[in-house]
């Protein structure tokens, strides 16, 4: 019987494999993304036409899964993200879910429009440290209208465990 971080380390590596033989890391130019829907960039990073975010590499994340309004963002806690205490920094965990927020709500931006994080709150429930091989930020938009979108997330371990969760408002403008 497979088990659920099976599964979780399955589905890593094929967006993993999709990443490197596609657009790799970077920022798509204006030409690559001009008449796309949000939903149609996320999905192109996705399936490797354009360039995943090189935050990703560095903070050791990558997007595993969307749909319109959703998003999973699949993290490795290691140690190289330690705080002072031994155990995964905050700002990682922050990090990963405003990712996932924020393309969440990217989903649903039509062409021509963007968005950008206004607030971010996060509730850390429970000390994470590398013990736990993989995380996942579920995010959801909850709301997207013409000038604000609003998203929930959490951070669960393979079994289940809520180890965060976090809110979003993001502004929503036209892209001139």
């Amino acid at each position: 019987m497979t088990t659920t971080l099976e599964t979780w380390l399955a589905e890593e590596a094929k967006a993993m494999a999709i990443y490197a033989a596609g657009s790799g890391e970077g920022v798509a130019s204006r030409d690559q993304i001009a008449g796309k829907t949000g939903l149609e960039m996320m999905k192109a990073i996705l399936q490797g036409e354009l360039p995943a975010a090189p935050i990703g590499k560095s903070m050791n994340f990558c997007l595993i899964h969307l749909e319109e309004g959703q998003t999973i963002f699949q993290g490795t806690p290691k140690p190289a993200f330690f705080n002072p205490l031994g155990t995964i920094h905050g700002g990682w965990i922050a990090t990963l879910l405003d990712s996932a927020l924020g393309c969440a709500v990217h989903t649903k931006m039509p062409v021509g429009r963007a968005y950008t994080t206004a607030e971010l709150s996060v509730n850390m429930v429970r000390a994470l440290s590398p013990k736990v091989e993989r995380v996942r930020a579920i995010a959801n938009v909850l709301h997207c209208g013409r000038q604000l979108a609003t998203a929930e997330a959490k951070l669960v371990g393979p079994d289940g465990t809520l180890y965060a969760h976090a809110t979003t408002t993001c502004l929503v403008f036209e892209v001139k």
